[in-house]
């Protein structure tokens, strides 16, 4: 299969792309490193990608920003960041993503454990990956071409909880292979809507 993964360089990226890019040819996509260059923020850049690239079978993604703070403190501008980056960026690559994923493709998008298990500070995280979930449940539904969407969940991991730790006090990390696992499990196998929780 020709999967794009958009975020393939970051640390669950990297995981995922090791454990597909076996037996799949497997582009990597990111803003400011991978095989193509994309801006998930802006529609345009989006589309520039999709356009470069083709048919594709497989759409994931594994990248996107959100801002943790205060809420007594957050703005609305803070809010926006992840409204913008992590959710519509995976929103907007599946709203275009349509017109160039073959059939019978999938969408696998990436939510968290915040959507059900918040932590201080998170409370932008929280909703944001709740928004993914609900997403996914409802575009599932009405996908054509025998489209497949789902979302993986990961609980935080491993391999970020040295500079997390402070930030998820008592959860049990995940290894970064075993939530690709996941990912594997939405793009190989046959299921949609589906939010494949990981960890938690």
């Amino acid at each position: 299969m020709k999967v794009l993964l958009v975020g393939g360089t970051g640390v669950i990226g990297s995981a995922v792309c090791k454990e597909l890019g076996s037996r799949h040819d497997v582009i990597t996509a990111g803003s400011k490193s991978g095989d193509v260059k994309v801006d998930m923020t802006v529609s345009t850049s989006i589309e520039e990608m999709y356009k470069k690239l083709g048919s594709i079978d497989a759409v994931i993604i594994t990248a996107g920003v959100m801002h943790f703070g205060p809420l007594e403190l957050m703005t609305e501008e803070q809010f926006y960041v992840g409204i913008k980056s992590k959710f519509m960026g995976q929103v907007n690559l599946v709203l275009q993503g349509q017109k160039y994923l073959n059939e019978n493709g999938s969408f696998t998008l990436t939510s968290g454990v915040l959507a059900l298990d918040p932590i201080r500070m998170g409370a932008s995280a929280t909703a944001i990956n709740s928004a993914i979930d609900g997403f996914v449940k409802g575009a599932a539904i009405d996908l054509l071409k025998g489209h497949r969407i789902n979302a993986v969940s990961p609980t935080v991991v491993v391999e970020s909880m040295p500079q997390l730790a402070s930030f998820f006090p008592g959860f049990v990390p995940a290894s970064a292979a075993l939530v690709a696992l996941a990912y594997v499990r939405s793009v190989e196998g046959a299921q949609t809507g589906q939010i494949y929780r990981v960890g938690y």
